[in-house]
């Protein structure tokens, strides 16, 4: 493949996986075609064949590049020294921002990544049990240090975490001017503060 190895290349590509992303974003993988994602690059849909072999190649490339980088801050966070509410604003804020950042190909992984067939699923599917395995793993750390209650279910707490985090997220995707940092702020007070008014004079 020409180029394929140079940094140049590796640029292009790259470029080519956002414009996937947008296009799959908008359109959905079934209402989508290579010649969307041609267009979206300004290249000839001839030209798209460097990158991407097939439709089914640009979403599953879209999906990886969506989830990668995220996943590999969880392990950062999760092995790090730092207390439990620490470790969870951590998780909080780098999921969210990770839309910011990856914006449409997190909603694609989010909306898309159950079209492509389950070989290619594989991965994708082994990146997202790491993830919450991980998240897990900060809950059960949090329950032997006294941090978290002990009648807390840890899969449970880390499936509840994600859900809301993907929730907030394909709104930051939708809306280029919802406030991240007051999203991350609430988000992280409603899971350390929960809802009810404690009652200090017991």
């Amino acid at each position: 493949m020409p180029g394929t190895g140079t940094q140049k290349y590796e640029q292009q590509r790259q470029t080519a996986i956002r414009a996937a992303a947008s296009v799959f974003a908008q359109k959905g993988f079934h209402g989508a075609c290579t010649k969307d994602i041609a267009e979206q690059m300004g290249i000839k849909q001839g030209s798209l064949y460097y990158y991407f072999k097939s439709k089914e190649e640009a979403l599953s490339e879209v999906c990886l590049y969506g989830i990668q980088d995220y996943v590999e801050h969880m392990a950062s966070i999760a092995d790090s020294e730092q207390s439990f509410e620490a470790k969870l604003i951590a998780t909080v804020t780098s999921h969210l921002s990770s839309y910011r950042e990856r914006n449409e190909a997190l909603k694609v992984y989010n909306d898309e990544r159950l079209y492509l067939p389950k070989i290619r699923r594989r991965r994708l599917k082994k990146l997202g049990s790491d993830y919450r395995q991980r998240l897990e793993s900060i809950f059960e750390k949090g329950k032997e240090s006294g941090a978290v209650r002990q009648s807390v279910d840890c899969h449970f707490a880390a499936q509840a975490v994600i859900g809301m985090c993907n929730a907030w997220g394909d709104l930051i995707v939708r809306d280029s001017d919802l406030d991240l940092f007051m999203v991350i702020q609430k988000c992280t007070d409603l899971l350390i503060n929960g809802f009810i008014k404690k009652d200090l004079t017991r």
